[in-house]
């Protein structure tokens, strides 16, 4: 649920109609829903309430440090990829010992601030990873904290470029030849053996794909005790999905009633690492219609906000729902919503019915809360737009828009060019 709804035809972000909000702050606009935020982190803490836990938020998803702050004063944690999500993620106020870093090609400087920092764990992805780790550690003569990401070559029957958990894939370790490398881990005098990691991938819409996985990760933390070797955190990934179009994924609490029993009895804490669940249905992306154009089978509707702003569409070919600021009871009209991107693929929606529109008025493209800001781009030297925090009646900016003189702000031109 979450917290974006109409009220006498007008779209309200909380108490706050949005169209206020746009001609405010301007468009394209992120908005966020505070509220909506705050129940979708505390309905996985409350479902995994019964197990001993920690909730860190896949940072790719929306890395809006306001976000995460929020995350942070409800005593979540953060799953980064990258320097950059470590240090925005400290930034935000999340304790490094609830911090767990996964990606398949960590820097050496990534590395080293990692360990500086003291985060509770790397996922590593590869053995030569691995003693890059122990290598750098013993530079700084330290110990290295890591889990092995384990493939364990489940489907989770989403999209190709989102899937993560089969074979074919970058990601992980084969779930055939964990124990080897654990072994080969485990004699690394400047490696910590404490985790097992799996993540399959995401946008799920099944349970059974997290089950099926876990299950062979625990068969796996069995043979490995049996060896002497002792599983403290299993880090059992996110993935799950939400609703953007007809979807009906499951939600935390049938996720937790599936997974606890399988742990119960057994000494881990589990780490779960949602991201999509928690920020996508929380955010809009609005748009303002600049001009109609009538094609030969269909209408255009060409809109301020393009690939750039939202690459989803045409990356993923995504489906995200797009309605009116203000309804209207006009004709309906099969049209495409595009951008003013240089490129074909720049569009937000194909052959989609929507009431006639004129120039000037708003449309909102919804569960826009994740992937948006986070994947945007200044593709077509277009500034990066502005995000609004709301809660209850009240709106915070939470990042300026960029102006032109940004674009170019890191930029040199040489002295035999002036």
């Amino acid at each position: 649920m979450h917290f974006f709804k109409y009220r006498s035809g007008e779209l309200f972000a909380e108490d706050i109609p949005v169209r206020k909000l746009a001609e405010k702050y301007g468009t394209p606009l992120y908005i966020y829903s505070y509220n909506t935020l705050l129940r979708h982190f505390k309905a996985y803490a409350d479902a995994f309430n019964g197990y001993q836990h920690i909730i860190c938020f896949a940072v790719k998803s929306n890395s809006n440090t306001a976000i995460l702050r929020l995350f942070a004063k409800n005593g979540g944690g953060a799953d980064i990829v990258s320097g950059g999500e470590l240090y925005i993620a400290l930034q935000a106020g999340i304790p490094s010992k609830k911090i767990v870093y996964a990606g398949v090609g960590k820097t050496e400087d990534e590395i080293r601030f990692a360990l500086k920092s003291k985060i509770l764990m790397f996922n590593v992805e590869s053995e030569n990873e691995l003693r890059e780790i122990d290598r750098v550690a013993g530079k700084m003569k330290t110990k290295a904290p890591i889990a092995l990401r384990i493939n364990p070559d489940i489907d989770p029957g989403t999209h190709p470029y989102i899937t993560t958990g089969l074979k074919k894939y970058k990601f992980g370790i084969p779930i055939e030849e964990a124990l080897e490398y654990y072994k080969l881990a485990s004699k690394l005098k400047n490696i910590d053996v404490i985790g097992v990691h799996k993540h399959i991938g995401s946008q799920i819409t099944k349970v059974a794909p997290f089950v099926d996985a876990l299950k062979r990760v625990l068969i796996l933390i069995d043979e490995l005790r049996a060896q002497g070797v002792e599983i403290k955190y299993l880090d059992a990934g996110g993935g799950l999905g939400i609703s953007y179009k007809d979807e009906e994924p499951p939600v935390p609490k049938d996720l937790a009633k599936n997974l606890i029993p399988l742990l119960e009895g057994r000494k881990l804490t589990l780490i779960m690492e949602p991201g999509r669940s928690i920020v996508g249905n929380a955010g809009i992306l609005v748009t303002k219609t600049l001009y109609l154009k009538k094609g030969e089978d269909k209408e255009f509707v060409i809109v301020d906000a393009g690939m750039n702003d939202l690459i989803r569409p045409s990356l993923y070919e995504a489906y995200h729902h797009i309605v009116p600021v203000i309804r209207n009871k006009r004709d309906s009209i099969i049209s495409d919503v595009v951008g003013p991107i240089c490129e074909s693929g720049d569009f937000l929606a194909r052959k989609r019915e929507l009431k006639r529109l004129k120039q000037g008025e708003y449309l909102a493209v919804m569960s826009a809360g994740a992937y948006g800001f986070s994947m945007s781009s200044n593709y077509n030297s277009r500034p990066r737009v502005a995000e609004v925090l709301v809660k209850d009646e009240k709106h915070f900016l939470i990042r300026k828009r960029q102006t032109y003189a940004d674009l170019t702000r890191d930029e040199h031109i040489p002295a035999f060019l002036k």
